[in-house]
């Protein structure tokens, strides 16, 4: 598939991102690669809807409005779901500085035949490059609807832990899996979005739902840890 095909669907989910959102779509609406950008606004409570609306008549905007918060795996999992393209690329709504180039860089690997799924991390040094332990949690990633389709209701009920799902999945299935340094991207921390203690409830919501679905989702870790001795077999 050339670039020019627009076989491409982008996917945002928000919650609260009046801010960043609207930065975030101009920048997808200048990239020939799309055919379309699903926008799903996680029942925000801010002036998201609002920036929204300014992107309504947009022929390539699609815009899902949920009336209440319903995690940021279910967003996904809706997108999915409606998604008309046979590649979708997921962009985190809270980026600053987001850039049409982040978008090829994401998509060439994939469609070089180089990987099954591109996972894009913000960097800004060396350390983010080669020793980050939170690369494989990036949001910003593209994948086959086709490979990720099967996973869609497991990912519905993920909420935080949703990357941690789709990355066991990937290895459960023998899937090639590429990184990708997204240099000068920046994804704020919540220590800079929210107060000490709302951002302290945060990460300890996050780390709670991340380390559910990695015992809920026993199955893959077999699957994974077979995967592993069979190369040695």
């Amino acid at each position: 598939m050339g670039h020019n095909n627009q076989n491409a669907t982008a996917i945002v989910c928000a919650y609260n991102e009046e801010k960043t959102i609207g930065g975030i779509l101009e920048t997808l609406l200048k990239c020939a690669e799309l055919k379309e950008i699903i926008v799903v606004n996680d029942g925000s409570n801010d002036g998201t809807s609002a920036t929204l609306k300014e992107f309504a008549n947009n022929p390539k905007v699609r815009i899902i409005e949920f009336p209440h918060n319903r995690g940021k795996g279910f967003a996904m999992a809706e997108a999915i779901v409606k998604a008309q393209s046979e590649i979708l690329l997921f962009v985190d709504g809270d980026l600053l500085n987001f850039e049409k180039h982040y978008v090829l860089k994401l998509l060439d690997p994939l469609l070089e035949g180089k990987a099954d799924m591109v996972i894009g991390h913000p960097t800004e040094n060396m350390f983010d490059e080669k020793l980050n332990p939170f690369r494989p949690l990036a949001g910003e990633r593209v994948v086959y609807r086709k490979d990720i389709f099967p996973l869609t209701e497991a990912i519905r009920n993920s909420r935080y832990g949703v990357e941690t799902l789709i990355n066991l999945y990937y290895s459960a299935q023998n899937l090639k899996v590429q990184y990708v340094s997204l240099w000068g991207l920046i994804h704020p921390i919540k220590f800079q979005k929210y107060p000490v203690r709302d951002a302290m409830q945060g990460y300890w919501k996050a780390a709670s739902q991340i380390a559910m679905t990695t015992m809920k989702n026993y199955t893959l870790l077999f699957l994974i840890i077979r995967n592993i001795f069979g190369k040695f077999i």
